[in-house]
C-alpha cells in the first residue's frame, strides 16, 4: 500500500515532459480521426444517395449502423480497457477501424458498405472513451483540465478539415477515396502508437508496481534535466461509481443531445425562421465559428474557475440562449444569439466530455464508466432526430429550443447537486 501511494503521488507530481508531449500528440491525432469520421459518414451518405448507389432509406440505415456501432464500441472498450489494459483497448480499436474503413472503399453494394460501417464504428466507438480517459490519467494534475480540454479543441477542428477535404476529394475521386484516406491515416497512426505506454495509474491499480515505476520515471525526466518535485495535491476526487454514472450519463447525454439537435438541424431551423436556403448555410457557418472558441474557453477555465462552476454556468447559459434564439426574427440577432449558443454548447463539449467525465470514476472503473455514459448518449442521439422531425411537423420549431433549454437545466441541476468538484484533485 505504501508503494502504491508513493507511485500515485509521484504520478501526481509529474510535469510536461518530452514523453508526455508525445502521448498528447498521439491522443490528439486519434481524436481528430474520431471527429472526422462523423462528418465523413455524412458526406459519403450524401454522395452514395445522389449517385444512386443507395436509396434515401438505405442511406439512413448506413448512418444508423454507424451510431449503433459507436454504442457497442463504447461499451466494449470499457471492459477491454479496465480488464486488459488501456494500451490494448487503444490499439485494438484503431486497428479495427482503420482496416475495415479501408476495405469499405471497395464495397460492391450498399449492404456490404452498411455492414462494414457498423464494424468500423465499433472500433471508433472506443476512441473517445480511451482518448479522453488516457489524457486524464497521463496529464500533470495541476494542468489536467487544460490538457484534456485542449484535446477537445483539437478534436473539434476535424469538422471544417473533413468537410474541406470531402469537398475536394468526393467530386474528383469519388466517395471511395475518402475511405481510403481516413482508413490509411488510421493504420498509420496505429503503427505510430505501437509503442504507446501503458497507463501507470492502471498498472498501479492492478498491482504492477515495477512496470508503473519505469513509465513514471520517463514522465519525471525531460532529456537530461531531472524534474524537481513539487507539492502534490492535498486531496483526491471522492469517486463513487453510482454517483459518477448518474452525473456522467446525464451531463454527457445532455451535451450530445443539445449539440446534435441544434447544429444538425440549424439550416432547417433557420428556414423555419424565414431565412432562405442559400443564406441559411452561410448563417450556419458563421454561427459554427463559435465552436472552437467555446471549446477553448472551456479548456482554459476548468483549471482556473473549477469544473462545476464552468459546467453549471454553461448549461444555464445554453438554456437562456436557446430560448432567446427561438424568439429572434432579425438576421443580426439570429447570428449573434446563435453564435453565443454554439459557443456555450462547445464550452460544455470541452469541459464535460473532454475533462469532467473521466474524473468522476476511480481508475479501476474509469473506462467502463465513461463507456456506459457515452453509450447511452449515442443511443439517445439516434432517437432524437425522430422527435425533432415530429415536433417540427406537429407544432413549430420553437419546441426544439424548449427541449434544448429543459435538457440543459436538468443537467445543470444534476451536476450542481451530485457532481464532485475535481479541480486539481488526484484521481486514484
Amino acid at each position: 500500500m505504501d508503494r502504491s501511494l508513493n507511485l500515485q503521488r509521484r504520478m501526481d507530481a509529474t510535469r510536461e515532459t518530452k514523453t508526455f508531449y508525445g502521448i498528447f500528440a498521439m491522443i490528439a491525432a486519434g481524436m481528430i480521426l474520431d471527429g472526422a469520421d462523423v462528418y465523413l459518414a455524412s458526406a459519403v451518405n450524401s454522395a452514395v444517395v445522389s449517385q444512386h448507389f443507395a436509396t434515401l432509406a438505405q442511406g439512413s440505415i448506413f448512418l444508423s449502423a454507424g451510431f449503433l456501432g459507436l454504442f457497442i464500441g463504447s461499451i466494449l472498450s470499457g471492459f477491454v480497457g479496465d480488464f486488459l489494459g488501456r494500451k490494448q483497448a487503444y490499439q485494438m480499436n484503431l486497428l479495427l477501424f482503420g482496416s475495415i474503413t479501408l476495405i469499405a472503399a471497395f464495397s460492391p453494394n450498399i449492404w456490404f458498405l452498411i455492414g462494414l460501417r457498423f464494424l468500423a464504428a465499433i472500433g471508433l466507438g472506443a476512441e473517445i472513451v480511451t482518448g479522453f480517459s488516457l489524457i486524464n490519467e497521463f496529464a500533470p494534475i495541476r494542468h489536467r483540465g487544460r490538457w484534456s480540454g485542449t484535446v477537445s479543441v483539437i478534436a473539434n477542428l476535424s469538422a471544417p478539415l473533413t468537410l474541406l477535404v470531402a469537398a475536394v476529394i468526393i467530386p474528383n475521386f469519388s466517395w471511395r477515396a475518402m475511405f481510403i484516406i481516413i482508413g490509411g491515416l488510421a493504420l498509420i497512426l496505429w503503427f505510430v502508437r505501437r509503442h504507446f505506454p501503458e497507463s501507470p495509474r492502471w498498472l498501479i491499480a492492478r498491482g504492477h508496481y515495477d512496470e508503473a515505476e519505469q513509465i513514471i520515471k520517463t514522465l519525471e525526466t525531460s532529456g537530461s534535466q531531472q524534474y524537481v518535485e513539487q507539492p502534490v495535491a492535498q486531496s483526491q476526487v471522492e469517486a463513487h461509481i453510482g454517483r459518477g454514472l448518474l452525473v456522467a450519463t446525464v451531463a454527457v447525454s445532455a451535451v450530445n443531445l443539445v449539440q446534435y439537435t441544434f447544429t444538425s438541424w440549424m439550416p432547417t431551423l433557420l428556414m423555419k425562421q424565414g431565412i432562405a436556403v442559400a443564406h441559411s448555410l452561410t448563417f450556419s457557418s458563421v454561427m459554427l465559428a463559435g465552436a472552437p472558441i467555446g471549446a477553448l474557453i472551456g479548456a482554459l477555465l476548468v483549471d482556473v474557475v473549477g469544473r462545476k462552476k464552468v459546467i453549471v454556468t454553461a448549461f444555464l447559459m445554453t438554456a437562456i440562449f436557446g430560448l432567446l434564439y427561438s424568439k429572434q426574427t432579425t438576421s443580426g440577432a439570429i447570428l449573434i444569439i446563435g453564435f453565443l449558443l454554439v459557443m456555450m454548447i462547445y464550452t460544455l463539449m470541452a469541459s464535460v466530455v473532454g475533462v469532467y467525465m473521466s474524473e468522476l470514476f476511480p481508475t479501476y472503473y474509469r473506462f467502463r464508466g465513461t463507456g456506459y455514459a457515452n453509450g447511452v448518449a449515442k443511443i439517445l442521439t439516434v432517437l432524437t432526430p425522430y422527435f425533432v422531425a415530429w415536433a417540427m411537423m406537429a407544432f413549430n420549431a420553437s419546441l426544439i429550443f424548449y427541449f434544448i433549454a429543459t435538457i440543459a437545466v436538468i443537467a445543470a441541476i444534476v451536476v450542481a447537486a451530485y457532481g464532485p468538484e475535481t479541480k486539481q484533485k488526484a484521481i486514484y
